[in-house]
C-alpha cells in the first residue's frame, strides 16, 4: 500500500508541472506590458463670416444674440406675414420668423 501512495505521489509531482505546460501554452509567454502613444494633433478652425446677405441663415447663436425691434421705430418697413424684423450689432434684418432666412439686410446709420 506504501508503494502505490508513493507511486501516485510521485505522478502527481510530475504531472503538475506537465499541466502548467500545457495550460501556458495557450497563454502568451511574455507577460510585458506593451505601451502604445498616440500623438494627435487639432487644428483650430476659425469660420469668419463676411456679414450678412439675402437668402442666408441664421444659426442658433446668432438668433439668440438678436434683438426683436420694432420697425416702425426705426422706419423700415412693415414685415410681410411670418417674418420680423432684428437687429445684430449695426444691422438690421429682415428674417423668417420660423425658418431663419435673411429675407432683407439693411445696415443702421
Amino acid at each position: 500500500m506504501k508503494k502505490f501512495f508513493s507511486v501516485l505521489l510521485a505522478a502527481s509531482v510530475l504531472a503538475t508541472p506537465l499541466a502548467m505546460a500545457a495550460e501556458g501554452s495557450t497563454a502568451p509567454t511574455n507577460k510585458q506590458a506593451v505601451v502604445v502613444e498616440k500623438n494627435v494633433v487639432k487644428k483650430k478652425v476659425v469660420v469668419r463670416k463676411g456679414g450678412w446677405v439675402k437668402g442666408r441663415r441664421l444659426s442658433a447663436t446668432d438668433r439668440r444674440r438678436a434683438a426683436h425691434v420694432d420697425y416702425r421705430r426705426y422706419r423700415l418697413p412693415a414685415p410681410p406675414r411670418g417674418y420680423h424684423w432684428v437687429r445684430i450689432n449695426n444691422s438690421f434684418l429682415l428674417v423668417g420668423i420660423t425658418s431663419g432666412l435673411i429675407s432683407k439686410v439693411q445696415i443702421a446709420r
